[in-house]
């Protein structure tokens, strides 16, 4: 059995303030579709600034888009309106959304002559990517598999404090070597797990 990580838990603990606003919007009937949309188009936008250096203005975007992506689901459940196709946006578009901040980055990082970043940037959008696919797989195998440190909400939050404090040198670097070992962690936890079933 995987352990919860620092993403359920947040989500956990932030359900009680969720509700209010889900209450709200539910009265609005608003869709939770629409919800995983505006997360996605808010992290469009601040990918627009970080291309043009503007990482303090993007960051507080994200602070402010970021949280949507656990309304969403909250609103669905709270309205009965939790679908196959509702969880495959949202999972679609998360994906989506870090290609445009990491490619922002490379933009940026590219027009700056700073190619060792942009590579960094190459590399972190890569092991983000193959952190999901690892756990897609996983699970289309019968396997659950949230392990690793560095899941969706880890990458995020980490990305908004680098955007806000000036350290996506650092973010980079760290996200290169950490999302590649969480994949390789979750590709020895699967083989781990079919050799005892």
């Amino acid at each position: 059995m995987s352990k919860i990580n620092l993403s359920e838990t947040a989500r956990n603990l932030a359900q009680p303030i969720l509700l209010p606003l889900v209450k709200v919007l539910s009265g609005l009937n608003v869709h939770p579709n629409a919800i995983t949309i505006l997360c996605f188009l808010g992290f469009v936008l601040s990918s627009f600034f970080i291309a043009y250096g503007e990482f303090v203005v993007a960051g507080i975007l994200l602070l402010l888009f970021a949280p949507l992506d656990a309304l969403d689901g909250a609103l669905a459940r709270f309205t009965n309106k939790v679908s196959p196709f509702g969880a495959f946006l949202d999972s679609t578009l998360d994906r989506y959304g870090e290609i445009f901040i990491f490619l922002s980055l490379c933009y940026y990082f590219i027009a700056y002559n700073q190619p060792y970043q942009a590579l960094l940037s190459f590399l972190g959008i890569t092991g983000s990517l193959m952190v999901s696919y690892a756990r897609a797989r996983a699970e289309g195998v019968g396997f659950e598999c949230k392990i690793g440190m560095f899941t969706r909400f880890e990458r995020i939050t980490f990305l908004i404090i680098a955007l806000i404090f000036d350290l996506i040198t650092v973010f980079l670097v760290v996200i290169s070597v950490f999302t590649h070992l969480t994949a390789i962690q979750r590709i020895l936890y699967v083989y781990k797990n079919q050799k005892r079933s």
